[in-house]
Formats: C-alpha cells, sequence, structure tokens
C-alpha cells in the first residue's frame, strides 16, 4: 500500500515537471503568454484521471507562473488549469460535458483575470490565444494518452 502511494506521488511529480518543461515553449503575448502546458495537463487528466489532472494541472500552472516572472497570474493559474485538468478527467458520457467546462472554466477564467488585472481590450485580446492554446492541448494530450495505452498493450 505504501509502495502504490509512493509510486503515485514520483509519478505525479515526474509529470508535473514535464509539464512544466512544456510550458516553458511559450510565445509572450501583451496580456502574458502562450504555452504548450495544456498539453501535459490533457494528457495527465486523460491517461489518468481528474486528480490527477488536477493536481498537475494546478501546479504546473502555479510554478510555471512563478518561474517566468508572472506571479500576478500564479493563483489563477493553480485554479483554472486544476480545474481544467479535474474536468478534463471526466470519462464515459461525462467526458464532452468535462472537456466543454475545462475549456470555459480555462479560456473564460483567464478573460476574467485579464479584465481584473489588466482592461477588458486586454481580455479581449488574450481570448484567442487562450482558446487556441487549450485546443492544441487538449489535441496533443488526447494523442498522447491514445498512444500510451497502445504502448502499454504491446508486449516486447
Amino acid at each position: 500500500m505504501k509502495t502504490k502511494y509512493t509510486q503515485k506521488i514520483a509519478l505525479l511529480s515526474i509529470l508535473t515537471a514535464l509539464t512544466l518543461v512544456l510550458g516553458y515553449i511559450h510565445l509572450p503575448t501583451l496580456t502574458g503568454l502562450i504555452t504548450f502546458l495544456d498539453v501535459g495537463i490533457f494528457f495527465t487528466a486523460f491517461y489518468l484521471g481528474s486528480t490527477e489532472g488536477a493536481i498537475v494541472g494546478g501546479l504546473s500552472g502555479l510554478l510555471l507562473d512563478l518561474l517566468l516572472g508572472y506571479p500576478q497570474w500564479a493563483f489563477f493559474s493553480l485554479v483554472f488549469h486544476g480545474f481544467q485538468g479535474y474536468a478534463a478527467g471526466w470519462s464515459g458520457k461525462k467526458r464532452v460535458v468535462g472537456l466543454l467546462l475545462a475549456s470555459l472554466v480555462m479560456v473564460g477564467g483567464y478573460f476574467l483575470a485579464s479584465m481584473m488585472i489588466y482592461n477588458l481590450a486586454a481580455a479581449l485580446d488574450s481570448l484567442m490565444g487562450n482558446l487556441v492554446q487549450n485546443m492544441v492541448g487538449m489535441a496533443l494530450g488526447s494523442i498522447l494518452a491514445k498512444v500510451m495505452v497502445r504502448a502499454r498493450k504491446v508486449k516486447v
């Protein structure tokens, strides 16, 4: 039991670190940045589930903002990317609703946060970038998760 718990902590730590590395591939914008962070979040949520997606999403978003010098976004990233990972990890009939909710919270949340930190014009400017980041993350995360599922079925 203890070994399984330790393995899970180690795995989530590695996935958080890898997701953080993906976040370093970024494009600065007027109000923040567009990253590949969402790829790691969606991968974790699709492959391991809601709780794991929330942990990796929240921690990697928080750490990325702190390490890249955007501390004003750190709390928002913890909440928005954490929920994004949680909702994206829903399975079965709830999967589509979860993905829509994950997208809405991430894109809509950052829109509202941009209005609070900057203004409406800046929030509108960030909308398309956040939407693209979310959609690319969802697509690539889904592909990676499917590859991992297939790879586990192959016996070497």
